[in-house]
């Protein structure tokens, strides 16, 4: 019997006319309806016409998570008054209630993804419901492009709704444009928040540190801790509190001990007996209950009997180094639109209290929404479905964003190192059968050339194992957790086995042989294997100075104490490695020898000439490697490819500049000459600054640069001689150089005085007494000489650059200051009539 006096209550039914007309005239409409509207639960049975007067359909619903696809389904089939699996079904990876009467199913978008592959028209399919779009998953907005394609080309009556809890309809209602009349398709707005919540502000005591990678300040925790405490005191009914992580969520729990409240522990990876104890809403013997929860509750589940929320105010994203194939988790401040999601499951049943664990001044800085995994996340999956779907480059689809062009190029040369697509990006056969299998390609290329090799069976245990990261309490070595899943009898054991199962027949479905037995292999021979045909780039071998290298590059660490550190070579399973570390800590790793490591990555094996300027100076080896990991290395000495020693060497002047060479004072003299025309003349007077030189190098340094073998042979070249190759000789500009910018100067007294340049102009120190009687200051290529006047001693006494200036203002203070320390030179009370000379006035006048 359905229980309509349920859904008389639910806020959504005034839209659900609306809905359907939209629906019936346009094909598609984009539904917005808050948090606690019944849009999950009424929307579907509508659309099926199992409430009201509509037609009979038959409904796909596409959840974002298992436990919603799993919770919804149930809440559907207690509404009709029956048990799932008849009107109203659900199907997840490995697990499918339902049957020739469903009228609902309610599925996860990967399993959606997988149909729409295998039956890109949805036979039998009448409506399809993207439920939760706001959360911008990867496999929703993949779903969401690929039908409409469908109903571009194959289906125009296929019926799609978008169903969005936040304000940002009219981006999706642009993406579904209509076929029959144009233009973006209907937003339908449902009214109706629940009954309210209240909005208090707890921000933690200062001093907190910020989270980084996956870690989380305890005294964060601690805080959140005490604000349920005071939740408790404070406030009737049960407490939702939404942490980050799993981990975070365990110790927190263990904060909580002594609490008058049964504490229980909502993620993903929670046992069904659990996540049922959440969804029935009553404690045992009528206790008030505690729910610790990632974001797996901020939306299509109603966790019954909540009052409050305290909100953590993190979440956790993912992050991908495409560069070395390694992902991780980041833990980021949660959006303003998760912020409200999550808040609203304070008032869904009746007036509620939401508990920010943030100032209100950190309101305004937070994301509106979050980042939709598109741009943040691994698109190697997506890269497999879009070539799959006939759109390697994925241009054509009906994206909101757009795949970033580095992270997809980067996922389909995954694709093509497993074989997955072709040079021209066009999924493979093989690709093809990876994609039906539901796992990511990489998991889809050890399971099929696993299962070639060590059997089917063995190959879908391992793969189980890897598609769900075990427990930690298993440990990091994969072998042995490989065997505590086996026996294992909690929540994951359970799971694993049935995933097992699944990828068997899946991996039978595919073959395009015979399976292999593997029966002389032990399970840490298997693991390895497999593990490094899922992740050949992970492969990783020890390092002398401890820890392992990757052969995409990348250090890797063990934590104390793990039996895999004294390991030659490494398949690494689970990685991760933040932007503050310098090395990936490893999570899960298995045993490989080196035969394993060669074959697996295969693609990454060179060998050949190295020649490269390293510590200071030439080394040239002949080595194999696998990718950065050097597997044999042997000297080259001479032998080594001149042009490749060349090109050491100019790396190495790159690296350490000029100083190399040999550079004497005639040298550095030059150089400052040449300079100084490049500023004062310019036009063919070359730059010899430290960057244009070394840019030049190949030019001036020839040919001894081509004869040079090393460091040394560097320091032998003459750089004053290299540096006149730069001189304009082809204008015949070169010839002017003693004229433009000369060595020495001729002053009034007959000396010959250096000119210095190293200033950036020219300077001459000359003692006073020499420059009597010159009224002009003396000019270089047109620009006057900074003179420095010394005094008889070569002390300084002055500077000027104009010395009729200096005569007629300056020379009295200079004269006052000096004749008498120096009393036996000139000091002539008019200089620039004077005798100029280099000798005292006694000498002077014996001369005369």
């Amino acid at each position: 019997m359905i229980r309509n006096d349920v859904l008389d209550l639910l806020p959504v039914r005034h839209a659900v006319p609306e809905l359907l007309a939209a629906l019936e005239g346009r094909g598609t409409a984009v539904l917005h309806a808050p948090p606690g509207t019944g849009k999950t639960t009424l929307v579907p049975l509508a659309l099926a016409g199992l409430t009201g007067d509509g037609p009979e359909r038959r409904v796909l619903v596409a959840e974002p998570r298992r436990m919603a696809v799993r919770a919804a389904a149930g809440r559907m089939a207690w509404l009709l008054g029956e048990d799932v699996g008849g009107t109203v079904g659900f199907a997840v990876r490995g697990e499918r209630r339902a049957g020739p009467a469903t009228r609902v199913e309610v599925v996860t978008t990967g399993l959606l993804l997988q149909r729409l592959q295998r039956d890109p028209e949805l036979a039998g399919v009448d409506v399809v419901l993207l439920d939760e779009c706001h959360e911008r998953h990867l496999d929703a907005d993949t779903a969401l492009a690929f039908l409409v394609d469908v109903r571009a080309a194959l289906r125009p009556e296929l019926g799609v709704v978008a169903a969005s809890a936040t304000s940002d309809a009219e981006a999706w209602a642009r993406l579904l444009t209509s076929q029959e009349g144009g233009g973006p398709a209907p937003v339908v707005r449902s009214e109706g928040e629940g009954h309210g919540f209240a909005v208090v502000h707890a921000p933690p005591p200062a001093g907190i540190r910020p989270a980084h990678g996956t870690w989380v300040d305890p005294a964060l925790l601690r805080h959140v801790a005490a604000t349920v405490r005071e939740a408790l005191a404070r406030h009737e009914g049960d407490v939702l509190c939404f942490l980050p992580g799993t981990g975070e969520i365990a110790r927190t729990a263990g904060l909580l001990d002594g609490v008058d409240a049964e504490v229980l522990q909502l993620h993903g990876r929670a046992p069904a007996a659990v996540q049922d104890a959440v969804l029935r809403g009553v404690g045992p013997g009528g206790r008030r209950r505690v729910v610790l929860s990632t974001s797996v509750a901020e939306s299509s589940l109603t966790v019954p009997g909540v009052r409050v929320v305290v909100d953590a105010g993190l979440a956790r994203e993912p992050r991908m180094d495409h560069a070395r194939g390694l992902g991780s988790l980041a833990t980021v401040p949660v959006s303003a639109a998760a912020a409200t999601q999550r808040a609203g499951r304070s008032g869904r049943e009746a007036r509620g209290t939401v508990y920010r664990c943030w100032s209100e001044a950190e309101e305004s800085g937070r994301a509106r929404f979050p980042a939709p995994e598109i741009r943040i996340a691994d698109l190697t999956g997506f890269a497999l479905r879009a070539a799959c779907w006939g759109d390697p480059a994925a241009e054509g689809l009906a994206l909101l964003d757009a795949p970033p062009a580095g992270a997809l190029a980067a996922a389909r040369s995954v694709l093509a190192s497993i074989g997955a697509v072709d040079g021209a990006g066009k999924a493979t056969g093989r690709g093809v059968r990876m994609a039906r299998l539901g796992v990511h390609p990489r998991l889809g290329r050890a399971l099929l050339d696993g299962a070639a090799e060590v059997g089917a069976r063995r190959a879908a245990e391992v793969v189980a194992l890897l598609s769900e990261e075990p427990p930690r309490e298993y440990g990091d070595d994969l072998a042995a957790a490989w065997r505590e899943a086996r026996r294992g009898g909690d929540a994951y054991g359970a799971r694993w086995r049935a995933e097992v199962r699944r990828l068997e027949r899946a991996a039978a479905a595919e073959a395009e042989g015979g399976a292999g037995e593997g029966r002389g292999a032990g399970d840490d021979a298997v693991a390895g294997v497999v593990t490094a045909l899922a992740f050949p780039e992970r492969v990783a071998r020890a390092r002398e100075q401890g820890g392992h290298l990757m052969v995409s590059g990348s250090g890797a660490r063990l934590a104390e104490g793990s039996g895999l550190r004294s390991a030659p070579w490494l398949a690494v399973a689970v990685a991760d490695r933040t932007a503050r570390d310098a090395t990936a800590r490893v999570r899960l790793a298995a045993v490989v020898d080196e035969a394993v490591a060669r074959r697996a990555a295969g693609h990454l094996f060179r060998s050949g000439e190295e020649v490269r300027w390293e510590d200071g100076d030439v080394v040239a080896r002949s080595v194999e490697r696998l990718g950065a990991v050097e597997l044999t290395v042997r000297p080259l000495g001479a032998g080594a490819d001149p042009a490749l020693v060349r090109e050491a060497l100019l790396d190495g002047l790159r690296r350490e500049g000029t100083g190399l060479l040999r550079w004497g004072r005639e040298a550095v003299e030059l150089r400052e000459r040449l300079a100084f025309l490049h500023g004062a003349v310019g036009g063919a007077w070359p730059d010899v600054a430290e960057e244009a030189l070394v840019e030049r190098a190949e030019e001036w340094l020839e040919p001894e640069l081509s004869r040079a073998a090393r460091r040394a042979d560097l320091g032998r070249i003459d750089a004053g001689e290299a540096l006149r190759r730069l001189l304009p000789w082809a204008s015949g500009e070169a010839g002017r150089l003693d004229e433009l910018a000369p060595e020495r100067i001729e002053v009034p007294s007959g000396s010959r005085i250096r000119v210095a340049y190293g200033e950036g102009r020219p300077v001459l120190a000359v003692k006073l007494q020499e420059m009597f009687g010159l009224a002009e200051t003396p000019r270089v290529a047109g620009v006057p000489v900074l003179v420095h006047l010394l005094s008889p001693a070569g002390r300084p006494a002055a500077v000027t650059a104009d010395l009729a200036s200096f005569w007629r203002d300056g020379y009295r203070a200079v004269r006052a200051e000096l004749r008498g320390r120096y009393p036996k030179h000139p000091w002539p009370e008019d200089p620039s009539v004077a005798v100029p000379t280099r000798h005292t006035s006694a000498r002077l006048r014996r001369e005369g």
